[in-house]
């Protein structure tokens, strides 16, 4: 006799949470759209006179929101923007900075596509990061709970950010990132994703 073991069924999300959670799986069915049927060449190919790239956008859009999903279980220890000893924001902002601190190296690296990195390996880390945010999303008890966001120029010192805050800003954030790479992508062979 067979047995078979049944796989847990996550929580059902109540309106609010389905209704953010599809937004944002809107916003990113529409990124991706653009890099469908696109080798790897032609995801790391700057059509324009910006530094973007198709492959380089999915993967900056995938590191944010890996950060902002650590962020909601996290805190802002998730997202530390350390300066090394010595160093400024003003340094770091006029490229004076002795030393490049390696978040923001990274930053930099994550809207290119590196050698080794490939579209389909960039898809699969969004769908990961994808999963792992409709995970916690589902688990957090309260989505009006606050975080102290970290100390950065961006950041008003002091301000703090919910759970629904971290997914109106992914909504957005990815939502715009998809303009940028619908442009890319028709400047590359006139594609659209609609």
């Amino acid at each position: 006799m067979t047995t078979t073991t049944a796989t847990p069924r996550p929580p059902a999300l109540d309106a609010e949470r389905a209704d953010l959670l599809a937004a944002l799986a809107t916003a990113r069915a529409s990124l991706t759209a653009t890099a469908r049927g696109l080798g790897d060449e032609q995801a790391g190919a700057r059509p324009t006179v910006s530094a973007l790239c198709l492959g380089g956008l999915i993967k900056h859009v995938a590191s944010v929101e890996e950060a902002w999903t650590a962020f909601m279980t996290e805190g802002p220890s998730a997202m530390r923007h350390d300066l090394p000893d010595g160093v400024t924001w003003a340094d770091l902002a006029a490229g004076t900075a002795r030393e490049i601190p390696r978040w923001a190296v990274d930053h930099r690296n994550g809207f290119r596509m590196l050698p080794g990195d490939t579209l389909d390996g960039i898809l699969a880390r969004y769908a990961k990061a994808a999963a792992r945010t409709e995970e916690v999303v589902a688990s957090v008890p309260d989505l009006s709970a606050t975080r102290p966001l970290p100390e950065a120029p961006w950041h008003e010192p002091g301000a703090v950010r919910s759970v629904r805050g971290v997914l109106a800003h992914l909504i957005s954030e990815t939502a715009q990132h998809a303009g940028h790479a619908d442009i890319l992508r028709e400047t590359l062979d006139g594609q659209t994703s609609t």
